[in-house]
């Protein structure tokens, strides 16, 4: 099967290096040139437009910063959708909007094509050794025919039903992800002013009923000082964004969401779109004037688990 990828930032370019070296025949493409041309330096081809990358390969995957930019990426001129013809596959592993995979899945269909959404969760750190995990929505007989390919990019295979369901989950996932963030940071203050270890205060968190894997990592760069989570302030904003709609579509009347998206916004603004997401706890520094430090924390993560051929689950 011939695989083409369009986005090699944080997490794109992690999950294609796994596809090369698994020896796939791979074509991929990014807005910065740069990023493309280390991927093709491991032994990847360049497209030239998304349209070119899509009459080339069996499988379009997209990885992409946002819904807006994706539906560009399908429908501009010289993009995938006018690539497209008889039995290829797109798969979605952007996190987007449900809604907008529907919409687009019917412009592939016209090509007589097929749609998945399979976006990835589990950290950078694990999507680097192919142990990501990853959600899958879509006609169970397409996921079945590219599940050799998924199971070389994760570790944890769901196929979690119809086409937008695992697109749901994921902004789901990383919504409890945002919330637990916000709430490890004012753990550790509270641990801190109360005259705490920190170190011992992370040990005693995680053997806990308040464990998280949210604790298990992201406490970590917190508590070096880097905040390097591989994942940035704005991308938060647009998931938590995400659920928002989620939420009210589905009139739901949420309490805690609202906070968590008003929170990650003013960090936003203050520290900037690109900052390190983990930054968020920083609000509280600054507010206590007080550093959330301890000794023997990595300033990046990594995954320590060697790298497995995936399954479903």
């Amino acid at each position: 099967m011939k695989i083409g990828f369009i986005g090699l930032g944080n997490v794109g370019g992690k999950l294609v290096k796994s596809l090369i070296r698994n020896k796939f025949d791979l074509t991929v493409l990014d807005i910065d040139l740069n990023l493309a041309k280390k991927i093709s330096s491991l032994g990847a081809s360049i497209a030239k437009n998304p349209k070119d990358l899509a009459e080339k390969v069996d499988l379009i995957i997209t990885c992409l910063p946002s819904p807006k930019i994706c539906a560009e990426v399908m429908e501009k001129k010289d993009g995938i959708i006018n690539g497209l013809s008889k039995n290829k596959i797109w798969l979605e592993m952007s996190t987007t909007d449900d809604s907008e995979v529907k919409r687009l899945s019917k412009l592939v269909a016209n090509k007589a094509a097929f749609s998945l959404d399979g976006p990835v969760s589990g950290g950078c750190h694990r999507a680097v050794t192919g142990n990501i995990s990853i959600f899958v929505g879509g006609k169970r007989e397409i996921f079945e025919k590219i599940l050799p390919v998924l199971t070389v990019m994760g570790k944890e295979i769901l196929y979690t039903g119809k086409l937008g369901s695992a697109s749901v989950l994921k902004v789901i996932t990383n919504y409890l992800a945002s919330a637990n963030l916000v709430s490890i940071g004012e753990a550790f203050m509270v641990a801190k002013k109360a005259g705490l270890d920190l170190k011992t205060t992370y040990k005693a968190i995680k053997i806990s009923s308040g464990n998280s894997f949210v604790h298990e990592t992201e406490s970590q760069v917190i508590l070096n000082g880097s905040y390097n989570i591989n994942f940035t302030m704005d991308l938060v904003v647009k998931d938590t964004g995400l659920f928002e709609n989620l939420s009210n579509k589905h009139n739901v009347p949420l309490e805690v969401s609202p906070i968590i998206f008003k929170i990650f916004k003013e960090g936003e603004k203050k520290y900037g779109p690109r900052a390190w997401s983990s930054m968020i706890v920083k609000r509280l520094e600054d507010a206590c004037k007080v550093d959330l430090r301890a000794e023997s924390f990595p300033s990046e993560l990594i995954d320590s688990e060697p790298e497995k051929k995936g399954y479903e689950i």
